[in-house]
């Protein structure tokens, strides 16, 4: 997904000769902690509400350069790069310009987190199995196969590896909910599971077992 596709192009930004109250009250009204900067329609970069509380209220956002955040990406980029920019500068918002140094729109960080959570299928059933195991004897291969023993699939895979110990962590989202067995698979390979969130099937036959008692009983 490209930036384009997620810019709100009708979010308001300051000049830098406008006052630096305005740009609070613009900050105030739409509860965001940055806004973009223009000059002559050209992108400037961001300003952030917690500089201009020291301005006095009638000086020009443009007065101090020191306080024009040079934060942007391009509208051809992946939304993760936003995601990455967002975070790293830790801005409430992200513009996005195009070649012409034009602002384009802007995106905002509740919108890269909800199209995170899309990417990373959050809204799709299924369990989630956690694994952590040494570089040299990672096999995504390997393990996508033990999942499909279970006739499961993996839909996402997320691995890091931990800087304390090394070891790769993956992340595994399987279309399954109930996934007792695909663990056990796991751990009979002698895989590390770290954790695992879904089903167990001793819960559904627990389940099953109250079912027939209600049956039995409203005989």
């Amino acid at each position: 997904m490209l930036a384009t596709q997620l810019i709100n192009s009708g979010f308001p930004s300051v000049h830098l000769t406008d006052s630096a109250s305005l740009a609070l009250q613009l900050m105030d009204d739409y509860d965001v902690q940055h806004l973009p900067v223009i000059s002559e329609e050209k992108f400037m970069g961001l300003v952030a509400k917690a500089d201009l509380l020291d301005l006095s209220e009638e000086q020009a956002i443009g007065g101090d350069s020191t306080l024009i955040l040079p934060y942007s990406i391009k509208g051809d980029e992946h939304f993760l790069t936003a995601l990455k920019l967002a975070a790293e500068k830790e801005i409430s918002l992200v513009p996005v310009i195009n070649d012409q140094l034009e602002l384009l729109g802007v995106i905002s960080i509740t919108e890269l987190l909800y199209r995170l959570s899309d990417f990373l299928g959050n809204n799709e059933p299924g369990g989630i199995i956690v694994l952590e195991i040494s570089k040299r004897n990672f096999s995504f291969g390997e393990i996508s196969r033990l999942v499909e023993t279970n006739d499961a699939l993996i839909t996402q895979c997320n691995t890091f590896t931990e800087p304390e110990t090394g070891l790769v962590i993956i992340t595994l989202k399987i279309n399954k909910i109930e996934i007792s067995a695909i663990v056990a698979t796991f751990q009979r390979y002698e895989y590390v599971v770290r954790y695992y969130f879904g089903e167990e099937q001793y819960a559904n036959e627990l389940k099953d077992n109250y079912n027939h008692l209600l049956a039995y009983l409203n005989v």
